[in-house]
C-alpha cells in the first residue's frame, strides 16, 4: 500500500474569520497527481496555503508529510516546508542574482554547507527540468516558461515528499503551459506526489488526473468529462 502523504478529515478553512471551505475530507497517497480547480475566490489558494502552514488549521484534522496541521507551531513551519516543494504562479525568483545563486540561496537557507554538494544538487535539479545550461543567466534573461522551470527545479532541491503547485501555468501562454506541464508529469512519473491548483481546463483534459473542485464552500471530486 502506498503511504499516505496528506490526510484531511472534516476540515474547515478560514481566511481571517471568513469560512472559505467546509467539510473537506481528502486522502492523497504517495505518487498521486491531484488537480484542484474552481473559480477565482473559490478557495484553491486558501487550501494550498493551509497545506504549507500559511493559514492555520482551526477546525478538523489535517496531516501533511507527517506534520499535524492542527497543532503546528510557528517554529515547525520551516521544517514542514523543507519536506514540501512549493511552485507559485509568479515564480518568486530573486532578480539580483543568477539562477545558480538563486538555488544556492535556498540550499543555504535550509542548512546545506558543503559547496561541492550544493553545486552537484543544483546541476541535478536543473538537468531534471531541462535547464542545465541556464545557471549563469539572471531571471530577467529567461522567458516566463524558463523561469517557471527554474521555480520547479527550486522546489525539487530538498527532495520534497509533496509538491504544491499553485497556478504554475497561470502566467504562461498555452504552448509554454504544455511544456511546463510535461516537466511536472515527468516528475510525477518518477514517484513524486503533486497537488496542482489550476484554471487551465485544457491541461486537465490533455493530462487527466484526479480532479477536485472548489465551489460554494465545498470541495468534491469531479469526473473528467464533467469538468
Amino acid at each position: 500500500m502506498p503511504e499516505t502523504i496528506l490526510k484531511l478529515q472534516d476540515v474547515a478553512i478560514f481566511q481571517n474569520e471568513n469560512l472559505i471551505l467546509n467539510n473537506v475530507t481528502l486522502e492523497v497517497k504517495k505518487g498521486d497527481f491531484v488537480y484542484v480547480i474552481g473559480k477565482t475566490g473559490s478557495g484553491k489558494s486558501s487550501f494550498m496555503k493551509t497545506l504549507y502552514g500559511d493559514i492555520p488549521l482551526k477546525q478538523g484534522y489535517g496531516s501533511v508529510v507527517d506534520f499535524n496541521l492542527k497543532s503546528l507551531e510557528e517554529k515547525q513551519i520551516p521544517f514542514l516546508r523543507r519536506k514540501l516543494g512549493i511552485v507559485f504562479q509568479d515564480f518568486k525568483l530573486l532578480s539580483d542574482r543568477n539562477i545558480n545563486n538563486n538555488l544556492k540561496f535556498v540550499l543555504k537557507a535550509t542548512g546545506w554547507t558543503d559547496t561541492s554538494k550544493m553545486d552537484a544538487k543544483i546541476e541535478e535539479v536543473l538537468d531534471k527540468v531541462g535547464m542545465k545550461t541556464k545557471g549563469f543567466k539572471f531571471p530577467h534573461e529567461l522567458s516566463g516558461g524558463e523561469q517557471q522551470r527554474i521555480a520547479i527545479a527550486r522546489a525539487l532541491l530538498n527532495d520534497p515528499e509533496l509538491i504544491l503547485a499553485d497556478e504554475p501555468t497561470g502566467n504562461l501562454d498555452p504552448q509554454t503551459s504544455v511544456e511546463v506541464m510535461r516537466v511536472l508529469q515527468e516528475i510525477n512519473e518518477s514517484g513524486r506526489t503533486i497537488i496542482m491548483a489550476t484554471h487551465d481546463y485544457a491541461l486537465i483534459l490533455k493530462y487527466p488526473h484526479k480532479t477536485l473542485k472548489c465551489d460554494n464552500s465545498k470541495m468534491f471530486e469531479v469526473i473528467q468529462k464533467a469538468v
